[in-house]
């Protein structure tokens, strides 16, 4: 997973900690994975919400925003802005409909605009869900690339333990798996 995208849900973390009034640290540990996952149980990151959150944040800003990376989880969604040129990075969170954010921080790398996000998200996770089955699916990113690309990658914990980052097409077709 990219250093971006670590400090990006390390950020969500604090802040849904945040949120729910919780800032312990036992609020923002991690259960043991369980040897057994119920896929109708697993809750999955929230995808349907991304065009949401971005429609909410470029009403919130007045204009078309550049993103630097946006990411779901199943609790929330990330948007990470690119400010002054893509000098500054400012993080904001949807969390149930609404939007906070933090000040920003020195940052620099692609960009990409909500016109260039092209997945379907009936579809972005089926592959990975299928392949595997029991894996916990904790994040789904999209990053910028070169002439403002997009890259669509999945984050999954197994049962046992281990990471890997799935790069995914818009059609949730598996592009490449990666250890993380």
């Amino acid at each position: 997973m990219a250093s971006a995208t670590r400090r990006c849900v390390a950020a969500a973390v604090l802040i849904l900690s945040a949120c729910s009034g919780d800032a312990s640290p036992a609020a923002t540990s991690v259960a043991a994975p369980s040897t057994t996952v119920d896929p109708a149980d697993r809750a999955l990151p929230l995808v349907g919400e991304i065009d949401d959150a971005v429609a909410a944040l470029e009403t919130k800003l007045g204009a078309p925003q550049e993103f630097f990376e946006i990411n779901a989880t199943s609790k929330l969604v990330n948007l990470i802005v690119a400010l002054n040129d893509g000098k500054v990075a400012q993080p904001w969170v949807y969390l149930d409909g609404q939007l906070s954010s933090a000040e920003g921080a020195p940052a620099d790398g692609h960009t990409f605009v909500a016109g260039a996000l092209d997945f379907d998200p009936d579809k972005v996770l089926s592959q990975v869900e299928t392949r595997l089955p029991q894996a916990s699916l904790d994040l789904f990113f999209i990053e910028g690339g070169e002439g403002g690309i997009v890259q669509y990658s999945v984050a999954a914990t197994s049962p046992q333990g281990g990471q890997l980052v799935v790069v995914v097409g818009p059609d949730g077709a598996v592009q490449s798996v990666n250890p993380n």
